[in-house]
């Protein structure tokens, strides 16, 4: 295979999406194939503690490997190979097709997740098309049938993370809210991806560092009150799964999602992820019981409308290394 080739596209590759823009994917490059991999100290163990997340980033990171290498020539196909033990996915290697694709380089290098104000849900044949990408796979792509309700479940599951300190010390890690931060351009949620003026992430950053204090006295449910995203509109959309799906299956379904933003792209909506809503028991369970589906089906969840501006581009590392 041309190692040379893709090697100089792999910074494109890194325009993938991860929870708190970890970017845990890692590439060995060897004779014949490439590994995919990841990096341990990039994953979040507490917040994801069932690796839900970091394959679905895992899968979307493969799916934008073939988009890219497609786009420019270069024949190139996945083959599964997970391995827990020695955290691996599987190889890319040289393929007898290009990997057929209707997404370009130029939709991966655009995409945004956009936490700002948006206008006006997907319409009904955009919905009908997201719904088509994920059924290929077996899942569906669900729009909230009770929108008034999820704001209660979206603090509850705010409160219940902002009380736990080991996932408070995790997101903490990630924040990049000022921007001397010595990896603000590299990784993690800095405050311009958040939508943060200066003052709130001056506020945020200085609630954080007095949560050892102020966690008795109700800092979680103040800071699960402070942000109201369903406030700035859009129609909140589930991504559900096939039934029963080992973790192989999600980082396939990961490829699945990566799809679904794309297709959201070309029809010019973004997505801003409400994760917190399917990573706490309870809400993940009422969300459940609201779409009539099985609480485990649950892979991914969104607010999705038409941006007002343009959302800043989240950072990444050097090289993507």
């Amino acid at each position: 295979m041309d190692v040379a080739a893709f090697r100089a596209l792999e910074p494109l590759c890194w325009r993938a999406p991860s929870a708190h823009n970890t970017q845990p994917w890692r590439l060995r490059y060897e004779p014949q194939a490439i590994r995919v991999g990841w990096d341990e100290s990039r994953t979040l163990p507490v917040a994801d503690a069932t690796g839900r997340d970091l394959r679905l980033s895992l899968g979307a990171f493969v799916e934008t490997c073939l988009i890219v290498a497609a786009d420019a020539g270069l024949r190139l196909e996945y083959v599964a190979d997970h391995d827990e033990r020695h955290r691996r996915v599987g190889w890319l290697r040289t393929a007898e097709h290009r990997y057929p694709t209707p997404f370009r380089t130029t939709d991966v290098w655009e995409r945004r997740t956009d936490r700002g104000r948006l206008t006006d849900g997907p319409e009904q044949d955009t919905l009908a098309a997201l719904d088509a990408v994920a059924r290929h796979a077996g899942g569906a792509v669900r729009a909230v049938p009770e929108p008034d309700r999820l704001g209660a479940l979206l603090r509850a599951a705010d409160r219940r993370l902002y009380a736990d300190p080991a996932v408070v010390a995790e997101l903490r890690r990630w924040l990049r809210l000022d921007p001397t931060h010595p990896s603000y351009d590299a990784d993690g949620l800095s405050d311009r991806c958040l939508a943060l003026s200066r003052p709130a992430a001056a506020g945020l950053r200085a609630a954080l560092a007095a949560y050892p204090l102020l966690r008795p006295l109700g800092l979680p449910r103040l800071l699960a009150a402070a942000d109201d995203p369903l406030a700035r509109g859009g129609t909140v959309l589930v991504l559900v799964a096939p039934a029963d799906l080992d973790p192989a299956g999600q980082v396939e379904f990961g490829r699945v999602l990566l799809r679904v933003w794309l297709a959201l792209h070309t029809a010019g909506l973004v997505a801003h992820p409400l994760s917190q809503l399917i990573d706490v028991a309870a809400t993940r369970t009422a969300l459940g019981a609201l779409l009539d589906v099985t609480p485990d089906r649950l892979m991914h969840v969104a607010r999705v409308g038409r941006p007002t501006g343009a959302a800043p581009r989240s950072a990444r590392r050097p090289g993507g290394g």
